[in-house]
């Protein structure tokens, strides 16, 4: 089911608004999408593109020092150049005047194809050199990294019409069906080797390591992969293993807390280490905490994947998301400076959380201004008043995270993390993926020129 979108004017927005009992308020919602959607342009696209855009070697530059200059490593990764061809394909839409971006995002494809697949075995490898050169990684290949793949092949199939990007797209999904998907316990299997196999924990496996292991981090990645897969491609195996993921994610991997499971064994046992010492909670930190930033953006994945399903009848999934949302703003919020901490935990023996990490890194600020955009429209009376922790949400980022001098946003909030100033605004891990998306959102709630999600 294709999202519907609506545009409307500003007079029939205002009796929506109106008659949902949200505040009238128009003017101050046009201000604020008219200031987000300028540095949406000038701050974050402009300084990114077409910069990033490698014109020796294809695909995208990945690595950028704190005043936009390239840096000298520019190895490239699948999720990084996956995300920069997302962007692209989505501004190319939303700024069809702008023909740089379709460019770039057809580049981008033409380098996913001809230098990140593996002609041999199938499925994208994770790393290659700036030229395309595979660098061997353990494991060689992700369920992760094959999900971006097709999320940015998506996106820019639905912008371009190419149908080779399409064909690739369909590929991966299926080699993902071949080799990643679990038919015993469902879900996928994030580890694998260059063939395909499943690599599995050993006794020898570190305890820290999360080899062998399912998580919700790819969970989260496949379901959207395959959301927007599902736009572009209505085909029968994607729409059930779509629904198989939802349920999983919602029903299984969020816990009692309305909070995500990181890390689960294969048959979807949780892996805790409530019940152990502080000092081997903190060593085994990357595999057991409370990550607020992941809350909020499932949340909203959870919502999208529903209603692209076209899931009329689904009462579980808006109530679900809307409890994680909540639970991140009782336990994991600044009520003073706005903003989500990275981290916390539930000890053992309590059940009030302890934020066990105080910054704020970039793409939860992202996940969390999309997720209080959404809520705000679906809930405008709600106790939480969403709408006004929005602005908060959105003052914070420009105060904190926007460099208003060189452009682009810093790796973590400035006042929890001056240093980070002076950090790099491009890498591997960090692209303009999660910004883009919550800055046009966020717009598009404003404006009353939204995809409709089922409330």
């Amino acid at each position: 089911m294709k999202a519907i979108k609506l545009v409307l004017p500003a007079a029939v927005l205002l009796m929506l608004i109106t008659a949902c009992g949200q505040s009238p308020n128009l003017e101050e919602r046009m201000r604020y999408a008219n200031e987000i959607e300028v540095s949406l342009e000038a701050e974050l696209l402009a300084p990114w593109y077409p910069k990033a855009v490698d014109k020796e070697f294809g695909g995208f530059l990945s690595a950028f020092t704190y005043d936009f200059e390239p840096a000298d490593q520019q190895n490239k990764m699948i999720v990084s150049q996956s995300r920069h061809v997302w962007t692209n394909a989505k501004a190319s839409q939303r700024y069809p005047e702008e023909e740089h971006y379709l460019e770039a995002a057809r580049q981008g494809f033409e380098f996913l194809k001809d230098k990140m697949w593996d002609a041999e075995f199938g499925g994208f490898h994770t790393m290659v050199t700036r030229s395309g050169e595979v660098i061997p990684q353990k494991p060689a290949k992700t369920a992760y990294g094959n999900a971006f793949a097709i999320y940015g092949l998506a996106t820019y199939y639905e912008a371009s019409g190419d149908e080779e990007a399409l064909e690739l797209a369909k590929e991966a999904f299926l080699w993902l069906e071949e080799h990643s998907h679990d038919p015993q316990y469902l879900g996928y299997f994030q580890h694998l080797g260059r063939d395909g196999t499943r690599i599995r924990r050993s006794a020898d496996t570190p305890s820290t390591s999360d080899l062998g292991y399912k998580d919700q981090n790819s969970s989260i990645h496949l379901l959207e992969a395959f959301t927007e897969l599902y736009h572009v491609w209505p085909d029968e195996l994607v729409a059930e293993r779509l629904e198989e993921i939802l349920v999983l994610i919602r029903d299984t991997i969020v816990n009692e807390h309305h909070s995500l499971t990181l890390f689960l064994q294969p048959d979807w046992t949780p892996v805790s280490f409530r019940d152990s010492s502080r000092g081997v909670i903190d060593e085994h930190y990357y595999l057991d905490h409370v990550s607020f930033g992941h809350d909020v953006e499932t949340a909203f994945l959870m919502l999208e994947a529903s209603h692209a399903l076209g899931l009329e009848d689904d009462t579980i999934t808006p109530k679900k998301a809307k409890q994680m949302v909540d639970h991140s703003l009782r336990n994991g919020w600044d009520a003073q400076d706005g903003g989500f901490y990275d981290a916390g935990y539930y000890f053992s023996g309590d059940d009030t959380l302890t934020v066990i990490r105080q910054t704020k890194n970039w793409w939860a600020q992202a996940e969390g201004l999309n997720a209080l955009s959404l809520m705000a429209r679906l809930h405008p009376d709600d106790e939480m008043k969403y709408f006004e922790k929005f602005k908060k949400q959105w003052e914070y980022i420009d105060k904190y995270l926007i460099d208003h001098e060189h452009g682009g946003w810093y790796e973590g909030g400035l006042d929890e993390q001056p240093e980070a100033k002076e950090r790099m605004k491009g890498h591997i891990w960090k692209t303009t993926y999660h910004t883009y998306r919550a800055m046009a959102q966020s717009i598009d709630m404003l404006r009353g020129k939204f995809e409709l999600l089922d409330e």
